[in-house]
């Protein structure tokens, strides 16, 4: 069953986020090639691991299936199919001033190294929330930070 992610992406501009992290995991993703703007995943996150397709963004917005597989089976795919196309990162979760939303902020491994970016998912588009102190640029429609066009292109983007 399809749901609808509904997610604000930013950059994160210094570190005084870090002691509100409560936790963090570890996370290993593949992409396989796609047209018409969606997105094919594997994601390994930490002992779990799934598939999950995502449909061209609508604005902010955009069905998302997913699918769990087991980790052994996520791994094979990700070396047959992902090699040039993959991201590493541990995500930290910290709390956000609304009810019920947390910030997830990203920390790149690899070629990404020394990048973040914090998402915040929204129950709907125009859901105001708290700017925390270390929140940086909105990226949430510029397509060259999400995390499939971040890993064909193996570098963080200009600008």
């Amino acid at each position: 069953m399809a749901t609808v992610e509904r997610e604000r992406k930013f950059l994160v501009k210094d570190d005084s986020w870090r002691s509100q992290a409560r936790r963090s995991v570890e996370i290993l993703q593949g992409y396989f090639p796609m047209a018409g703007g969606g997105s094919f995943r594997v994601r390994i996150i930490g002992e779990q691991a799934n598939l999950n397709l995502k449909g061209k963004a609508q604005g902010m917005s955009r069905r998302e299936f997913e699918y769990p597989i087991p980790v052994e089976d996520a791994r094979e795919l990700l070396a047959l199919f992902c090699q040039n196309r993959m991201v590493a990162k541990t995500r930290y979760f910290v709390p956000a001033a609304e009810p019920g939303c947390q910030w997830e902020i990203d920390a790149y491994h690899g070629p990404l190294e020394g990048h973040f970016t914090a998402e915040l998912e929204v129950p709907r588009e125009d859901f105001p929330f708290v700017r925390p102190p270390w929140l940086g640029e909105e990226k949430t429609l510029d397509g060259r930070f999400a995390n499939a066009a971040l890993a064909q292109a193996g570098r963080w983007p200009e600008g």
